[in-house]
């Protein structure tokens, strides 16, 4: 059965305000997540969002906090080093009965990680069909049925790539703060501007907004920290290209899983102050982004 034809009766596509001449996904106002702290976390693809999602999720875990990750991409690989393995989506377990939701048990699309973090996998449509926000939708909407979020305290969102769409926009509807991982370089920052402009568009009717910048895989900031003051952004963390992280992805493995030494534990201990930081709340940015062509200017490219 392809979900381009299932009927959407919780999201709906109209023309609304939040962003000049877009179409957006509305979110239907029965799925709002109002029991948890939701955290969306966006960046290019590759900037490594998932391994900083889950090394977050623990941290938060480690604070004595129930915490779900969902991830939001095809490639369902979000919760890969906290469950060891790679989890079938709930795209995937809807489709197995044919898309009669009533038919599901949580353990077939919830599953439990590393120091008892939740993890699901959405997954996304079929390539060239349906729309990111129906998935979006379809899961929040299967954790409500089945009361998972009245016992958790915290909600991850790990987001794909770059925001183009309505579609993969929608996690920013639920979300209280949207965090932006990027690296020290000029299409990772390019990126970031983007997302500037969607987190933007979605807060003129939600409650979503910019909590900050996660500076990954990068030695140095200065280019983060030039754009960050320009736009009126924040870095709220900083994770080194250290080859520690690499490895955690290639053991199947969390940061707080690995073999230790004071490099690892001074990582550790910067995603625990991280969580710390997010879970006493932060205040709220407004940034304005760039044009292009300013971004060129700014980072020195002629």
């Amino acid at each position: 059965m392809n979900i381009a034809s299932v009927p959407i009766a919780e999201i709906r596509r109209t023309r609304r305000e939040d962003g000049e001449g877009s179409v957006q996904v509305q979110l239907d106002p029965s799925l709002k997540i109002d029991t948890a702290k939701v955290f969306a976390v966006y960046g290019k693809g590759g900037i490594g969002k998932s391994t900083t999602s889950s090394n977050l999720s623990v941290a938060f875990s480690k604070l004595g906090k129930r915490v779900l990750q969902i991830g939001c991409d095809p490639k369902h690989d979000s919760t890969f080093t906290l469950t060891k393995k790679l989890q079938p989506t709930v795209i995937d377990v809807l489709e197995s009965v044919n898309f009669h939701a009533e038919e599901l048990r949580v353990e077939d699309f919830v599953f439990e990680g590393y120091n008892g973090v939740m993890c699901v996998e959405a997954g996304g449509p079929p390539a060239g069909t349906g729309c990111g926000g129906y998935v979006v939708g379809q899961t929040v909407k299967l954790l409500k049925e089945h009361h998972l979020l009245e016992d958790t305290d915290v909600v991850i969102f790990d987001v794909l790539g770059d925001v183009v769409c309505g579609g993969f926009a929608a996690p920013l509807q639920h979300a209280d703060r949207a965090l932006i991982v990027t690296a020290n370089d000029f299409d990772s920052i390019f990126a970031m501007n983007r997302i500037v402009q969607a987190i933007g568009a979605k807060a003129k009717n939600y409650d979503v907004r910019l909590g900050g910048v996660i500076a990954n895989r990068s030695r140095d900031t200065d280019q983060i920290d030039k754009f960050n003051d320009r736009v009126g952004l924040k870095r709220m963390a900083h994770f080194p290209d250290l080859d520690v992280i690499r490895r955690s992805r290639l053991k199947k493995s969390t940061l707080f899983e690995m073999e230790d030494s004071p490099e690892l534990r001074a990582v550790q201990l910067e995603y625990i102050e991280l969580a710390e930081k997010l879970w006493a709340g932060t205040d709220p940015l407004a940034p304005e982004s760039l044009k292009d062509r300013e971004i060129f200017d700014l980072l020195g490219f002629d």
